[in-house]
């Protein structure tokens, strides 16, 4: 009965660990993985391996406001831009005789020395990506960009291309995919690029059209600068920096 009893146990603990109150350790006081722990959840065999998979040449980041983009270009951090073309990087390097082979290329590339941005860039300027924000309900949810090289890690995108998306800049991702065949990419410049896409597909409305972040920017440019002065009491309004440094040189006048 004992025996029978302690093979019990180490069958349920093999097939899920913890079912009858404290889970065994091994001699480490580690928690034993059960069949039950490889098999569940987001990292699990089955949706991390049988039901998603990594898709290559492909990114993620989170979207913020490029003002001085234009309609057909996003922006790219380095380390997203690097992983996507390394393959490309590696093929120039080697072409330049900067690299005799693919391993020397690779250190080149983690070490981050200046031809490799070089590269990259010349790279970049001949390839179009795509980016898409998910849920993908219509055509205009995947759109093609020329990318272009900035700092930090976030997609800098234009802010008149989100209303296809039905995107906007409070924490939004969006997942970034470059083209590899010829056809793909000419496919991506001729149909895809965002400024050849301007009305709607549904209605024939226009798609890219001012939003409240643009709207607002626009009020704040129009309202100058206003300067105020207080001299005895009396509150001035000045509209023109010029005006105002007048006022401010007058004695008993300070600026609030």
């Amino acid at each position: 009965m004992c025996q029978e009893k302690l093979v019990q146990e180490a069958v349920d603990t093999l097939l899920d660990n913890g079912i009858r109150g404290q889970p065994m350790r091994d001699g480490h006081n580690k928690v034993y993985k059960s069949f039950s722990d490889v098999i569940e959840g987001k990292e699990g065999r089955f949706r991390e391996t049988l039901l998603g998979k990594r898709v290559d040449y492909s990114g993620r980041s989170v979207i913020v406001v490029g003002p001085s983009l234009s309609l057909h270009q996003c922006g790219l951090p380095r380390e997203i831009a690097i992983e996507l073309f390394q393959t490309f990087v590696i093929r120039g390097l080697i072409r330049q005789h900067v690299a005799s082979n693919i391993g020397i290329a690779k250190s080149k590339i983690r070490e981050k020395e200046p031809i490799v941005w070089e590269i990259l860039q010349e790279v970049m300027r001949g390839h179009p990506v795509l980016l898409n924000r998910a849920p993908t309900l219509h055509r205009l949810g995947i759109q093609a960009f020329q990318p272009f090289l900035v700092e930090g890690r976030a997609i800098c995108l234009h802010p008149l291309v989100c209303k296809g998306f039905n995107a906007d800049f409070d924490g939004d991702q969006m997942a970034v995919h470059v083209p590899l065949s010829l056809e793909a990419q000419a496919e991506a410049r001729l149909l895809m690029f965002s400024h050849m896409n301007l009305l709607s597909p549904a209605i024939g409305d226009p798609i890219s059209i001012y939003g409240h972040y643009l709207i607002e920017g626009s009020v704040t440019k129009e309202i100058r600068c206003i300067y105020i002065r207080t001299t005895l009491g009396h509150i001035s309004f000045y509209r023109e920096i010029e005006e105002a440094i007048q006022g401010f040189c007058r004695a008993y006048s300070y600026a609030i």
